[in-house]
């Protein structure tokens, strides 16, 4: 099974914030999920990210593919700093 780390959109229209997810790469972008492992919302300044980093680690370590905005979030955050440190040893 291919698993992706992205961005689930939640909120009204107009006001988009979006929790990071692992899901199957199959599954539709506001599907089913495996697991919530933080949010993310764009209005605030700055934008506020809230992670799970010890999930996310894991999950990057049994080889979960972050998309393009979840990695610079990760980056922007550390976890990617960090799973480059640890290498491929995160989730075993």
């Amino acid at each position: 099974m291919a698993v992706s780390i992205r961005l689930m959109r939640m909120g009204s229209k107009k006001k988009p914030f979006y929790r990071i997810v692992v899901a199957d790469k199959r599954a539709k972008r506001d599907g089913r999920f495996i697991e919530k492992i933080g949010h993310y919302d764009p209005r605030k300044d700055p934008p506020e990210a809230v992670l799970d980093e010890e999930r996310a680690l894991y999950w990057l370590g049994v080889g979960a593919q972050p998309s393009d905005t979840v990695r610079n979030i990760f980056s922007k955050a550390g976890v990617m700093e960090k799973f480059a440190k640890t290498g491929a040893k995160a989730g075993k």
